[in-house]
């Protein structure tokens, strides 16, 4: 008779785990499902509904370790996408941007500026990835994240979409398609 009682116990017990396990997770997601254009890391298009906002000017290195800046480009629509060597949806979506790069050079300016770190991310590593893939498109190294810091990057990999007039039209959080990306690069060309 103990171990039924025992049994009937453990059981009660589980079941009012699984209850608070599901009521905290039916909370969990519907403050997540409210907060969409926060600090989620699945993929979406964070089309802005209100004014434009300004795109943060930043420096970062090229290939040979030269100084650029965004506003370097101004006047021009600009793809500015962070990523990094060790991050499989980054590298999932590069030859979207390879190819709409081949594409699209010479209309739409491509910053893919590459998150260093100095530990899991080096200039060196992102370099080699990138020659090792065969992409044409040119890199740019952050190695201070002053970039990544000005457009709050919390994941990658993230893509803003810069207009002509200097002004975010749209990003996209996460490894985004082809299809979208060639959709938002028109955005920033009409």
């Amino acid at each position: 008779m103990n171990n039924k009682i025992k049994t009937i116990i453990a059981g009660l017990a589980f079941a009012a785990f699984l209850g608070i396990v599901y009521v905290g997770y039916t909370y969990l997601s519907s403050s997540y499902q409210l907060n969409l254009n926060t600090n989620s890391t699945a993929p979406k298009n964070l089309s802005q509904k209100s004014p434009l906002k300004a795109a943060p000017d930043f420096t970062v290195t090229d290939e040979a370790g030269n100084p650029v800046k965004l506003s370097d480009f101004r006047g021009k629509p600009i793809v500015l996408n962070f990523w990094a060597s060790w991050c499989p949806p980054c590298k999932s979506e590069m030859p979207h941007f390879n190819k709409l790069y081949s594409e699209k050079k010479d209309d739409v300016v491509f910053l893919m500026v590459d998150y260093v770190d100095g530990e899991r991310e080096t200039t060196e590593t992102g370099l080699q990835y990138v020659r090792d893939q065969g992409f044409d498109f040119p890199i740019y190294f952050d190695t201070e994240q002053e970039a990544a810091k000005a457009y709050e990057v919390t994941s990658i990999p993230a893509t803003f979409f810069i207009n002509t007039d200097g002004k975010i039209v749209t990003s996209f959080q996460g490894a985004i398609d082809e299809t979208s990306l060639n959709e938002d690069i028109q955005l920033i060309l009409n």
